[in-house]
């Protein structure tokens, strides 16, 4: 009896995983099954037996090398239409045969090494080949730099690539579309899509200073064509500005070479000069007004007022409505925050997140910062251990904090933690002395205290853990009828 089986076949190994080992389980052989994709001709829904067999009775027992897992996720990523009926033949005969993946020379090894090989090799150059574009922020809003990318990739290999790019650029906004998927990241998830994108219309001020900086690296003498179009595939010109250049280069390379060899040796090629003219060419980025919270923020990027930013990766600022009625201020950015650039997206982050949605308060409505911007710690291994900033370090950040509250005007701030609190009133109190309670402050606004959700995290006994969440549930449902 034949099988057809059809996948969306788009780089998710889980969902060929499954059907094969319903088939392995049915004892099935591989010449009896037919492995579709949703870019076959007749379409995903061109099937009407996409049913998996009956197991055998009894079952057998089925074991995967790890090293064939490693194998089967790289393959599926690659586009070639064989691909899954390859993995279903190598996993059968891995069944009778462990040690077959060691047969270097076996045909069905060296295929499904080669369509690994070649899924590296477009990893390889998406990570060299991508380059962003920055978009504005909207009017009004603060918060962390926004860029998005165009790629097209050979195979489906967005999800697998995914990953690098939130390592690389985890401190900025950004989103990949190709037409085989796109990714993003906000400081918080990483979200993949195997969908297809339109290409969007990208364009970038500094084009032109790409191009002269390409063009002033340009070496005619060492020229080797065969080289260039193997590290850099002519298909991926098109979207690199600099690279509509090289034609004209190549053509003009010998004359080059020869008027190279013609000139008298004088001082270097003042390449440098012609990069500086172009960039003086390229509008400068509009820096943010003075006395505006994006004026503000800039002006923070650079701030030493204390010794903390020696060791800190970036200066958090705080984020959220420029006109927000409600402030939340916590106490200092921890690891994550320090690495992503934003407050609150750490395990405590979560809790709070989690919390402020069970109470019905949306984060969006919040401006959201701390009374330390900068991340203070003790190196111990690897790991960073995070120190509570002493009351110097929050008098000199109270700088900052200030200037956000006076521009941002809100009605209602929420202090959280003993930090927070100093921060705000300069008085070292019991937390549970001013805690759940409005207190009135200058200017019509109200302060509201309750603990730091990163003290939830640290108690070890459960039954205390579990009435002091009840209670900051309460003071955020107080929180929210204030609002």
């Amino acid at each position: 009896m034949m099988f057809r089986y059809s996948l969306r076949g788009r780089g998710d190994v889980n969902e060929w995983r499954e059907a094969a080992r319903g088939f392995m389980m049915a004892g099935i052989a591989p010449e009896y099954i037919e492995w579709r994709t949703m870019d076959d001709a007749d379409g995903l829904f061109g099937f009407d037996d996409n049913r998996l067999p009956q197991p055998a009775d009894p079952p057998p027992k089925i074991s995967v090398q790890p090293s064939f897992i490693q194998l089967a996720e790289a393959v599926v990523c690659h586009s070639d239409p064989t691909r899954f009926a390859l993995l279903y033949r190598l996993l059968f005969r891995l069944f009778h045969s462990h040690g077959l993946l060691n047969m270097v020379a076996d045909p069905d090894v060296a295929a499904a090494r080669r369509l690994a090989k070649s899924v590296g090799r477009d990893y390889h150059k998406m990570t060299a080949f991508v380059r962003f574009k920055e978009l504005p922020l909207p009017e009004g809003r603060v918060g962390r730099r926004r860029f998005v990318s165009w790629f097209e990739p050979d195979h489906f290999i967005v999800a697998r690539v995914a990953p690098f790019f939130q390592r690389r650029f985890t401190d900025m906004d950004w989103l990949i579309v190709t037409p085989k998927g796109s990714a993003s990241w906000d400081g918080e998830t990483l979200r993949t899509s195997d969908d297809p994108a339109q290409k969007p219309d990208l364009r970038d001020d500094t084009d032109d200073l790409w191009r002269t900086y390409y063009s002033s690296i340009f070496n005619p003498a060492r020229l080797k064509v065969k080289m260039m179009t193997t590290e850099m595939p002519k298909k991926y010109w098109k979207n690199l500005p600099e690279a509509e250049l090289i034609p004209g280069m190549i053509a003009k390379a010998e004359a080059s070479v020869l008027e190279m060899a013609a000139r008298q040796a004088s001082e270097p090629l003042p390449y440098h000069h012609r990069i500086h003219e172009a960039a003086a060419k390229v509008p400068a980025a509009p820096r943010p007004e003075a006395g505006t919270l994006a004026g503000v923020r800039e002006e923070a990027r650079h701030c030493t007022r204390c010794d903390i930013h020696c060791l800190a990766t970036q200066t958090v600022f705080g984020e959220g409505p420029a006109d927000a009625q409600v402030m939340v201020i916590g106490e200092q950015p921890g690891d994550q925050e320090d690495l992503a650039g934003r407050p609150f997206v750490g395990p405590a982050g979560q809790l709070f997140n989690e919390t402020l949605k069970a109470v019905g308060i949306e984060r969006d409505r919040l401006y959201i910062t701390n009374a330390v911007k900068h991340f203070k710690y003790q190196p111990r291994g690897k790991r960073r251990i995070h120190q509570k900033p002493n009351m110097g370090e929050i008098r000199q950040c109270r700088w900052w904090l200030t200037q956000e509250i006076e521009l941002v005007k809100p009605r209602l701030i929420v202090a959280m933690g003993a930090s927070a609190l100093f921060a705000l009133t300069d008085m070292r109190q019991k937390l549970d002395d001013v805690r759940s309670e409005p207190i009135a402050m200058e200017g019509g606004k109200t302060l509201f205290v309750t603990v730091h959700p990163s003290y939830l995290l640290r108690i070890p006994d459960e039954g205390q853990r579990r009435d002091e969440l009840k209670r900051f549930r309460e003071d955020l449902a107080a929180v929210q009828r204030l609002m």
